[in-house]
Formats: structure tokens, sequence, C-alpha cells
């Protein structure tokens, strides 16, 4: 049996969040859950009295975070396993997207989660033992037009949990970020922050999307309880993978798109090449 651990993720309301905190409590692991309301909190305490922990966060209040690893350190346990869940999708062509919804698009997505491992950080160190999972997407790999402000912050937790990765390695730390494809869960429903359409020059382009994205919302061939099993996989592995996709059309889509940049790289390598100069 895998040893019982302390898992600390963030926004368990709905979606991964809930499933990997439900399949964690059933495999005998504690849970401290983040919800955003009391009546969240108390009902997700009672999926486990005992060992199920909610606790109210809004991820974007740094000194918040703080607190909050603190008193779970003290008066609940020692963290082993940070999951970074907690985020939300903005859909929007770049154009008609406003400035603030970026910076907000990374406060949650980017600047919480970063808040989040440096809290945790010390303790894992000092303990020379843990894990982080930053659940990205796979929009932190492929690109497709509307989601800009969304892909650019999920790229940038994919590179901060690679980096992170190495950094951490000698102490113990593994660190896996998790890139889901399309999943049964809110993301393209009510969780979703869609920007107003305006330009009718994008139209032909985008209507069509963001229809076909509404109409697959709930119908997705991800089952969040599958990936929650898969995520509990790579928390009891003892070498864990840096990078983990999700969903066969998650490893369809970014398999096509490392293939199509390795065949750019290699049609552009001699102009690559003709940079270097004598030193």
């Amino acid at each position: 049996m895998p040893p019982s651990r302390l898992l600390l993720i963030t926004g368990v309301s709905s979606g991964f969040g809930r499933a990997l905190a439900q399949q964690a409590l059933l495999a005998g692991h504690r849970v401290v859950g983040t919800v955003r309301n009391e009546s969240a909190r108390q009902a997700f305490e009672t999926l486990a009295p005992g060992r199920a922990f909610g606790r109210l966060l809004d991820v974007t209040d740094a000194d918040a975070i703080n607190a909050l690893v603190t008193d779970i350190e003290t008066n609940v346990g020692s963290i082993d396993v940070l999951v970074n869940n907690a985020g939300y999708g903005h859909e929007g062509i770049l154009e008609e997207s406003t400035l603030a919804e970026l910076r907000h698009q990374f406060e949650v997505n980017v600047f919480g989660p970063a808040a989040l491992i440096k809290a945790v950080l010390p303790h894992m160190r000092a303990r020379r033992r843990g894990h982080i999972l930053n659940i990205t997407s796979m929009g932190g790999f492929i690109t497709m037009p509307g989601i800009a402000w969304y892909c650019g912050s999920k790229f940038a937790l994919e590179g901060i949990s690679e980096v992170l990765g190495k950094e951490v390695a000698s102490f113990g730390i593994h660190v896996t970020a998790v890139a889901p494809g399309s999943f049964r869960t809110d993301w393209a429903g009510r969780s979703m922050a869609r920007a107003p359409r305006s330009i009718e020059d994008y139209d032909a382009l985008f209507d069509p999307i963001r229809s076909a994205r509404e109409a697959k919302s709930g119908h997705q061939l991800g089952d969040p309880m599958k990936a929650a099993q898969a995520m509990l996989q790579v928390i009891d592995s003892d070498a864990p993978p840096s990078h983990l996709l999700l969903g066969s059309d998650a490893l369809q889509l970014v398999r096509a798109k490392l293939a199509s940049m390795a065949g750019s790289i290699d049609t552009w390598e001699h102009l690559s090449r003709s940079t270097d100069g004598a030193v």
C-alpha cells in the first residue's frame, strides 16, 4: 500500500480538484482543499470528516497563501503534495480582449500557483521530500484562435514547472506539470470567461470555434475521475514525469505540434546557423 500523504489541493469545489480530492480520500490520504465560500468549505469536509480539511482561499491573495500554509503545517500536518489546480479559462480574440483580462488570467493561473509554490518550498526543502503538481493544459503546448491569454498563462506555468523541477531535484522534491486535454469539467462552461465580440473581421474564423466549444461542453471524451486516478499514480511513483499529458486528444495534438515544430526548425536551420560569428 502507498503511504498516506497530506495533499494541499486548490480549487476543490468542482472539476479536477474535486475529482482528485475524492480519489485521494478514497485512497486513504488526507486532503486540505481550498474553496471560495463557507458553504463549499463545509460541504467539502463532509466528504471524509477528520481527513478532509476545507480552507477559504483566493489564490490571488499572497498574504493569505502564506498564512494558509503556516496554518496547515502547524495545525494539520506536513504538506507532502501541493496540487495547483485552481484556475480558469479566458476566451476571446486577442484584439478584442483587454489587458486587464490578461493580467487577471495570469494572477490566477500563474502568480497564484507561484505564490503557493514559494510558500510550501521551505518546508519541503527542509524535509528533503515533496511533490508539486501544477495543472496546466494541452493549451500549454498547442494553441488555437481565441484563447491567447489562456494559452499564454499555461505556457508560462509549463516553463516555470520545468525550471523548478531542475532547481529542487537534489532536495528530493518532484515537480510534475499535468497537461489535460478536453475533459468533462466546467472549464468550457460556467468557469469560462468570455470576451464580447466586437470586430466583424474575426467572425468567420472565431464564431464557429466559440459555438463548437459551447456545444461540446459536458460531452468531452475525458473523464475527470480517471484523470484523478492517473495523478495519484504519478504521486505514488518514485520517478514521476516532469510533464504528463492526459487524454488521447492531448497526445495527438501535442505530438502533431512537436512534429510540425521539428520540421520548421529543420527548414530554417541554415538561417538559424547563419547568425554564428567568429570569436
